[in-house]
């Protein structure tokens, strides 16, 4: 806990922050039949009267997401200290969840900031009092541009990306309406079949000459997303990652040796998502610099969104903390802090059970759901779902196959699913009940609400 509790008080002293009054009032929000992960009877209550009442899973209607508070709660320990030994920073994803409570646990652990991905979560972000925000993204929209403009100052310091000549051309018209505006960003380089991004260091370097030369931006950083170039940690995978963060690296270089950056800014080297990041530090984080030698802070920020509420399919698999051989010494894997839990609607054939969740309730663009465990209700006993799987999911159900010589599925019954991928888990739900341990103890402790 030394390590993390170094990172908070270095969050404090930089001013990294949230409004807290902001998130604690969300327990005053009324429940109703807007939230259809809790039951009728507690329309009417708040959220946090709900939770004080003590309420258990055994509650809840299904189909149904709940987090887990043992494994959110590991799972952002570990990472703080993992950063804080590594010596870099970290500005999670915001998008991930959208949810101000989650994030406020992040910035306690010592985040440097949150980082989001366009203009109205931006907006979000504001609402609840965030203090540092990276937009991962280039502002093109002229009104994001011009409510930024207006909107940020020392309670709000936002800094954005570009990735081409036309942006600065078109951010600088924008900004040139505003006497005295001047917007922070970091140029992004990108990759050959990757996303956003201009493609190569020179004309990276190009790019950032002309933001050098603007009137209304400043440099402040240099960037992008390896996720984009990669899908798997296979040895070309790996290698196509670690090639795109060496140019990142280049790239940073020639940045200083010109002297493009603006000259009283702490700089910015960021990259890292959720599958990578170990790369990333290898690969950058000799960047890092506290500036004591007359030179500028130079800090080295990974953004990753999904560690703290993991998974069991993508990240599961690719996180730097579980890739088997290549998993990084002495560190525990994450542990999934996400489940969905669905009863079993139609029995229609031998070895077929429909269940009652879909599309609408639990992710399927990175694997379809894991059967887990299943039990005669929901909170109640349940046993392994040894050798079941699903095999498709339409908008509300989902086909859950099974053995039928080896295994009895019955109406009613209670099936346990494991997910992947949280990104598009937590866009399905306004509210997400988090029980205590979903291994062990199935009181529901919080309530989160999302902001998408």
């Amino acid at each position: 806990m030394g390590s993390t509790q170094a990172s908070v008080n270095n969050a404090v002293k930089t001013g990294s922050a949230i409004n807290s009054a902001m998130v604690d009032a969300l327990d005053a929000i009324e429940l109703s039949w807007k939230y259809k992960a809790v039951p009728a009877s507690s329309h009417g209550q708040s959220a946090g009267a709900f939770v004080a009442s003590g309420v258990t899973l055994a509650e809840l209607p299904t189909p149904l997401l709940t987090l887990d508070a043992a494994a959110l709660g590991a799972n952002v320990e570990h990472m703080a200290d993992w950063c804080a030994g590594k010596g870099v920073l970290l500005a999670p994803h915001g998008k991930t969840t959208m949810a101000p409570q989650m994030w406020r646990e992040q910035l306690d652990h010592g985040a440097w900031g949150i980082t989001l991905a366009n203009a109205s979560q931006l907006r979000v972000g504001h609402a609840f009092g965030l203090q540092r925000v990276m937009v991962a993204n280039s502002l093109t929209d002229p009104a994001a541009i011009t409510w930024l403009a207006a909107t940020q100052g020392p309670a709000f310091s936002v800094v954005s990306w570009v990735d081409s000549l036309q942006t600065v051309a078109l951010q600088e018209h924008v900004l040139s309406a505003i006497p005295g505006s001047v917007i922070d960003v970091i140029v992004e380089l990108g990759g050959n079949g990757g996303r956003t991004g201009i493609r190569t260091v020179a004309q990276a370097l190009e790019l950032a000459r002309a933001v050098n030369a603007a009137k209304h931006l400043r440099l402040v950083g240099v960037g992008g997303y390896e996720g984009s170039l990669a899908h798997t940690a296979d040895a070309d995978a790996l290698t196509a990652v670690r090639g795109y963060l060496s140019g990142v690296k280049d790239l940073h270089e020639a940045l200083l040796g010109e002297g493009l950056y603006a000259h009283d800014a702490d700089i910015i080297v960021t990259a890292g998502g959720s599958a990578y990041f170990d790369e990333v530090v290898d690969v950058l984080g000799g960047c890092s610099s506290d500036g004591a030698n007359g030179g500028p802070r130079i800090d080295v920020i990974i953004r990753s969104g999904a560690y703290m509420v993991h998974d069991d399919g993508f990240y599961r698999g690719i996180s730097p903390f579980a890739r088997g051989a290549r998993a990084e010494a002495g560190q525990a894997p994450f542990a999934s802090a996400m489940h969905a839990w669905a009863r079993v609607v139609s029995a229609p054939e031998p070895g077929l059970a429909i269940l009652d969740a879909g599309k609408r309730d639990m992710p399927v663009d990175e694997g379809l759901p894991e059967p887990q465990l299943l039990g005669t209700s929901l909170g109640g006993e349940m046993a392994e779902l040894a050798g079941a799987s699903i095999s498709a999911v339409n908008d509300q159900h989902c086909f859950l196959r099974f053995d039928p010589e080896t295994t009895t599925v019955n109406i009613g019954d209670v099936v346990r699913l494991g997910l992947s991928h949280p990104c598009t888990a937590f866009d399905k739900w306004t509210l997400i009940p988090v029980l205590a341990d979903a291994d062990s103890d199935n009181r529901v402790v919080d309530l989160i609400h999302t902001f998408f």
